[in-house]
């Protein structure tokens, strides 16, 4: 092409050659006509008997199109015989040649040797340049046009704009304005040809408001000029305005044609409301234009997409005329509807019909195919389109490509993609969307720098794919390198764009920036308003995601459900719930969004977040279908509020009421086992996914792992683990998190290094999980280490959970200054979980000052904290001050705030045992103290002394250790060493810290009785095994250390007595050789 170019350039605007030349090399002279009939030659041609060539003295070479051969001979007689053709021949000539293969270059040769051109010369080569994709050439023709004063025609103009929108986004844009400038001044603004023309370029390039404008300026709007309003306004998003212009047109008496109607009828199959489609198709019934196959296929694709598909099934079967289109609407009818099988039933009826399917056919079928179920016709689909001679179309292979894709056949895609003769943008979407869905985020960036190196230009579906790779707060600066390219190409005021920035920035954490994207647009939809408030609701920011619905009210845009399930999921405490969630949940009946299944069991959850858990109840039990979603909200909220028994009866009641087990479901269910530490219920769960086919699922797995953590089962842990090379992050993270419960933190520390050396990046709960093993094991300056590294080495933003740990760290060791400075400079703001952090460890330290600064704190977050107040009334105890302990306990009962009381359990078979402090209420409670009693004296004979600092009551020494030995622990390991047999695991449960004393006797309890023991409470595994070694002698391993450090054990065991002091802090392994 720019060889042609520079030939046209070199010899078409230069002086015309020689009649002599020309007259030899082509026929295209003019002459002039003195009578009615033409010169002898043409008559001769006249009389010829074939009916085509005898037209051709008054019809030229234009009714010669379907019959080139014929058309050629014609030439060539002319140039045989030398007779001259009129300026009118030869300008149905050149259009000839410029409508056929290879014809271009002949085309320009004929116009270059026309001695004198006529004004439809300049306009017939202008037009054909243009149709041939020989753009340059043809604004070169316009340019040698006003060079000579030729007269400017809209037909001419008109094409030119066309090649505009062929042109760079910015360059097509700047083309399109100077050739509408030069309309004005042409004084052409009234034909409508270039009117439309440029309507829609400015609707391609996405500038509405030029298009209005435009619109409205123009002398005279026709049916054609009102279509093309329509067609810019809903491809841009503007369905409501499109169907506002239809309105006006109708209004204004304009009648509407085939191709408007068409146009009309596609926009209202994408708005939500059915009725205007309904309307819409009861105007073509009157106008008499139902039996048009274009306007019929319209409506049968616009029912399918309201839904309506009993409506097109009755429209297609009263068709008299069906096209390959029509088959094509029904195909993606059945596959919107999800009714795949019809699809290849349509298709089969298609092919018996005679019809050959073409590029749009085969790629609803592959869509189709991709669903899991019918993948398998997917490669059968590929092996028609290479009988077909489709395989080399540019549609169908971008629809394989993603179906491979879809299937997680990332390979093939890639495969089918890079070897790709051509390539158009959409292919380039498709790849990138596919490593974006395969959570291939970097090949996704990578293949948007290759796509910068073509000559494809970047859309709003690029920018809206490539972002999807950016969503992680690790990713915030590519996100950010992409926004600056959307930017660069002017795409920032697309609103998919916008709001695919706005998604982006709220999954990075950085509202701040969503919020500044939202307010630099200069439209919103529903879905800004809706990505705008998920992102607050993500960080819990109640109050800015209510202020965002407020703004959306305001504007005058209509929430929809996925608006008010935003919402709930931004409310977290009792407060907010009182304050947004309860008005909130008002409006919803207000506005009718209470009968929306899903807007209930967002209530579900939302009363169940703030603590509400008797509302969701209410709510779960008002709902007349529960679907396995509700029911799945409803075991979650008794899994987070701590109900697992309710958790589990709710499971059975679903399994009776006929719903199918789900992942989601046996996920919350094995959380409900872990958090009751019921192993037997939990492998009986999974034992149940691997019957259904779900042990693979990723939530399935990883709840399995935690559960058998929690409950003590470390090797079944191992077990079910996904091998490294697929192994998803969540069970990274839950192997971290079970070896950091243990206190093993060097197999901590391993498996984060293993999980970096196979690529993976750390998110937020990798390092809790570190930091709490930092914490367990006391090494302070490896956690604050990876505490430093969280950010500037994996772009992780501390969160409270990190700080958290950190202070438990500094506080476990005694280092309070230190922690009090880290409070003051950490990135966010301390809540309870901090001050009770510190708070416990001043306890330990016995250091008051620090104890009641953090009480102080803790009590202004919440008054009726009744943590707090215990654990100050703890600190008191241990520094002897038993005045200030009345005093704190006599408020407590002032205010009507109770203890929660201590209680342990063990699971025996069926049964569960409860026993609180010096519970006397088991109905084995006779045997279970004489059994105390005979532990007792075991021990002592071994040296035990029972450790009274854990007493904090004002007693003398024999009370206090009275009250150690009556402790709930202590009484679930005497009926635990009654009736769990020898050889097996006595597996104990308690629901407050484990005190030093009860710790001491457990350990003690398992090398006497040589019993393995399992003590679980709320922050730790306390693990008891004797080990035989080489020597034959045993070591008593025990996974943590005593929570009151630097005491000494005195034992006398074969006659020999051993000393061994422990000095350790939390978390380390030890072992006594004895």
């Amino acid at each position: 092409m720019t060889q042609l170019a520079a030939a046209t350039k070199r010899c078409c605007f230069n002086r015309a050659p020689p009649r002599c030349l020309a007259a030899a090399s082509c026929s295209c002279r003019l002459y002039t006509v003195s009578g009615p009939y033409p010169p002898a030659p043409l008559a001769v041609l006249a009389g010829h008997p074939h009916p085509a060539v005898a037209q051709f003295p008054h019809t030229g070479f234009s009714h010669l199109g379907e019959q080139p051969l014929l058309a050629r001979a014609i030439h060539g007689f002319a140039l045989r015989l030398a007779f001259p053709l009129s300026a009118f021949h030869c300008n149905t000539l050149i259009s000839f040649y410029f409508r056929h293969q290879n014809g271009p270059a002949a085309a320009l040769h004929l116009f270059d040797a026309m001695p004198d051109r006529t004004a439809s010369s300049w306009y017939t080569a202008v037009s054909g340049c243009v149709r041939c994709g020989h753009d340059a050439t043809a604004f070169e023709l316009l340019r040698g046009m006003r060079e000579r004063d030729v007269p400017l025609s809209g037909f001419a103009l008109a094409s030119l704009v066309t090649a505009c929108e062929r042109r760079g986004w910015d360059d097509g844009r700047a083309c399109g304005a100077a050739i509408h400038a030069l309309t004005h001044r042409a004084g052409l603004m009234g034909n409508i040809y270039i009117g439309t023309a440029l309507l829609h370029l400015y609707g391609s390039r996405g500038i509405v408001s030029d298009v209005q404008r435009l619109f409205w300026e123009m002398p005279e709007r026709n049916v054609v000029s009102w279509t093309s309003l329509m067609v810019a306004l809903s491809s841009n998003g503007y369905l409501e305005e499109a169907l506002g212009a239809y309105r006006q047109m109708r209004w204004e008496g304009v009648t509407c044609n085939a191709n408007a109607f068409a146009t009309v009828i596609s926009l209202c199959g994408s708005l939500e409301n059915e009725m205007p489609g309904l309307q819409v198709a009861s105007h073509v019934v009157v106008s008499g234009l139902q039996n048009q196959v274009s306007v019929a296929n319209s409506m049968v694709t616009m029912f399918g997409n309201i839904g309506r598909v009993q409506d097109a099934e009755k429209l297609f079967d009263q068709m008299g005329e069906r096209d390959t289109i029509s088959w094509n609407a029904m195909i993606s009818m059945y596959s919107h509807e999800g009714i795949f099988s019809r699809c290849f039933l349509v298709f089969s009826d298609m092919r018996r019909g005679g019809l050959r399917p073409d590029a749009t056919t085969l790629c609803s079928l592959i869509s189709v195919s991709a669903s899991s179920d019918y993948f398998i016709h997917g490669s059968r689909i590929q092996s028609l389109c290479l009988r077909s001679g489709l395989h080399s179309s540019v549609t169908v292979i971008n629809s394989l490509v993603n179906l491979y894709s879809a299937a997680g056949k990332l390979s093939d895609a890639e495969f089918l993609f890079w070897n790709m003769n051509r390539r158009d943008i959409i292919s380039w979407n498709t790849i990138i969307s596919s490593y974006v869905q395969n959570f291939n985020s970097i090949d996704a960036l990578k293949t948007l720098g290759q796509l910068f190196q073509t000559n494809e230009i970047p859309n709003n579906m690029t920018f809206s794919s490539v972002l999807g790779a950016c969503s992680s707060p690790g990713a915030l600066m590519d996100g950010k390198m992409v926004h600056a390219m959307v930017l660069q190409l002017g795409l920032h005021k697309n609103l998919l764009v916008g709001n695919s920035l706005i998604t982006m920035y709220g999954k990075c954490n950085s509202m701040h920036n969503a919020e500044k994207v939202f307010l630099s647009m200069p439209t919103y939809d529903v879905v800004s308003y809706n990505v705008l408030v998920g992102g607050y609701a993500g960080l819990e920011d109640g109050t800015k995601a209510v202020q965002v619905f407020s703004w959306m009210r305001g504007a005058g845009i209509k929430p929809n459900y996925i608006t008010i399930i935003n919402i709930h999921g931004s409310f977290t405490s009792l407060t907010e719930l009182h304050n947004y969630g309860m008005p909130l949940h008002a409006y919803i009946i207000r506005a009718g969004f209470l009968s929306d299944e899903y807007v209930s069991n967002s209530l579900i959850t939302m009363y169940a977040k703030c603590g509400d858990l008797e509302s969701s109840t209410n709510i779960f039990h008002s709902i007349t279908n529960k679907s396995a979603v509700s029911w799945n909200a409803m075991i979650a909220a008794n899994v987070q509020l701590g109900q697992g028994e309710e958790a589990l009866k709710l499971f059975m009641d679903m399994q009776h009421a006929g719903n199918k087990l789900d992942h989601v479901c046996l996920a919350e269910c094995l959380s409900s086992s872990a958090s009751l530490a019921s192993l037997e219920e939990g492998m009986q769960l999974h034992g149940l996914g691997v019957k259904c086919g779900l042990d693979s699922d990723t939530y399935v797995v990883n709840a399995a792992m935690d559960m058998y953590g929690k409950c003590g089962k470390t090797d079944e842990m191992l077990k079910i683990l996904p091998d490294q090379s697929i192994r998803p992050q969540q069970c990274w993270n839950t192997l971290i998190s079970g070896y950091a419960r243990y206190g093993y933190f060097k197999d901590a520390e391993d498996t984060f290094r293993q999980m970096v050396s196979m690529g993976r990046k750390p998110d937020y709960v990798t390092f809790v999980a570190l930091l709490s093993a930092c914490s367990h094991a006391g090494l302070v300056d490896k956690g604050i280490d990876y505490y430093n590294s969280m950010a500037s080495m994996f772009a992780v933003s501390p969160g409270i959970k990190h700080c958290v740990c950190i202070v438990d760290l500094l506080g476990r060791l005694g280092r309070f200054e230190e922690a009090e400075k880290f409070i003051e400079e950490m990135p966010v703001l301390p809540n309870d979980l901090i001050w009770r952090s510190l708070l416990s460890s001043s306890r330990t330290h016995k250091n008051l000052e620090i104890g009641r600064k953090a009480a102080k704190n803790l009590l202004e977050l919440d008054p009726f904290d009744d943590s707090a107040y215990v654990l100050l009334s703890n600190l008191y105890a241990t520094n002897a001050r038993w005045v200030d302990v009345d005093k704190l306990r006599s408020h407590m009962k002032t205010i009507n705030l109770n203890k929660r009381p201590a209680c342990s359990w063990l699971k025996q078979k069926n049964e569960v045992s409860t026993f609180g402090i010096g519970d006397r209420g088991h109905k084995h409670a006779e045997k279970i103290y004489a059994k105390l009693d005979e532990i007792l004296l075991n021990l002592r004979e071994v040296g035990y002394i029972a450790d009274t600092s854990s007493a904090l009551h004002d007693t003398d020494e024999e009370q206090k250790e009275q009250n150690l030995w009556n402790h709930s622990e202590k009484l679930a390991l005497a009926y635990g060493l009654i009736v769990v047999p020898e050889g097996s695991t006595i597996r104990i449960f308690k629901n407050l810290r484990v005190c030093s004393d009860c710790h001491l006797v457990f350990k003690l309890v398992s090398i006497v009785f040589n019993r393995e023991i399992v003590l679980r409470d709320p922050y730790r595994f306390h693990h008891f095994k004797e080990l035989q070694v080489e020597s034959g002698s045993s070591i008593i391993m025990d996974v943590v250390v005593l929570e009151a450090a630097g005491f000494i054990i005195r034992r006398k065991l074969a006659g020999r007595q051993y000393g061994h002091e422990m000095t350790g802090s939390i978390g380390d392994c030890y072992s006594d050789l004895v």
